[in-house]
């Protein structure tokens, strides 16, 4: 551009005529060939200048990129709920609710009435399982409640019995003593299995599952064997037979069958199953 600017000044010179004097010239066209070299400079680098800026990399940054955290992540663990408030648990209920009347029946010599209160209690245990198979009313507290009722009336059955001589001390105190260390072990079992948080009221809130019970196989044995001796010595003061030397052998046999089934919950594995930790491992549901 600088020479162009030159070129066409250089040639508007040499078209002058002669008459006129050139040196009047001269003066202008060296200003207006200096104006435009550096208009022309200052243009140019200026440009070079934006071409640089433009062209030059930014520094590699080497600080640390924080990671965006999942947003599943940042969302709380939903609670898992389940309907307690089933007929098969209402039942349950009912057979708890009965044992301080036959634990009262039992101690005022009302041997009909606390019969009458043990029939009752097997018919309802037989029917809330029905119902909770046939109608799929099963539930984790219903895992809890039933073998609680049966220890509930395992429990004033022997005290009482023991207290009208009709089943030996020392076999009473093998019962109670297996039955409270359970009870300790499933206190326990429940506070360490509760998701998060850990309070007293989601403690005792029951609809939120931790952990179910599975009986043992030689538990069933041990409390089936356990009502035919508490239900044989409820029964034994009304009926006219002497049962005492069938009924001192049943004593001895629960007596084994009951430390035998202490400790097949401590060392079995399948005694209870942490209701979490299978929900962790279980595989997500199928997109729809």
């Amino acid at each position: 551009m600088v020479t162009a600017a030159r070129v066409c000044a250089r040639a508007a010179f040499k078209s002058i005529p002669g008459s006129l004097s050139r040196s009047t010239f001269r003066p202008a066209l060296s200003a207006f060939t200096n104006g435009c070299t550096q208009r022309t400079s200052v243009h140019f680098r200026s440009f070079s200048a934006h071409v640089i800026l433009l062209n030059t990399p930014s520094p590699p940054s080497n600080a640390p990129q924080t990671p965006r955290k999942d947003e599943n992540q940042e969302k709380a663990a939903p609670i898992v709920r389940e309907n307690i408030y089933t007929l098969p648990n209402l039942l349950t209920l009912s057979r708890i609710a009965a044992c301080p009347v036959l634990g009262w029946a039992i101690v005022n010599d009302d041997f009909y009435l606390a019969t009458g209160l043990l029939v009752y209690a097997g018919l309802t245990d037989w029917v809330d399982g029905y119902l909770a198979r046939r109608f799929n009313m099963r539930s984790v507290l219903g895992t809890i409640l039933d073998p609680a009722a049966d220890k509930t009336l395992m429990t004033t059955l022997t005290i009482t019995l023991a207290m009208k001589d009709l089943i030996p001390v020392p076999i009473a105190a093998i019962i109670l003593g297996r039955d409270v260390l359970l009870s300790l072990a499933a206190f326990y079992i429940r506070y360490t299995s509760l998701p998060q948080p850990k309070t007293f009221a989601r403690y005792w809130d029951f609809s939120i599952p931790s952990a179910e019970v599975r009986p043992t196989g030689i538990s069933k044995v041990n409390t089936a064997l356990q009502l035919l001796l508490m239900g044989t010595a409820t029964v034994s003061p009304i009926i006219p037979l002497d049962i005492s030397l069938p009924l001192q052998g049943l004593q001895w046999i629960v007596a084994g069958t009951t430390i035998w089934s202490g400790a097949s919950y401590v060392f079995a594995k399948g005694g209870f199953r942490v209701i979490s930790s299978a929900t962790k491992n279980r595989p997500p549901p199928p997109s729809t």
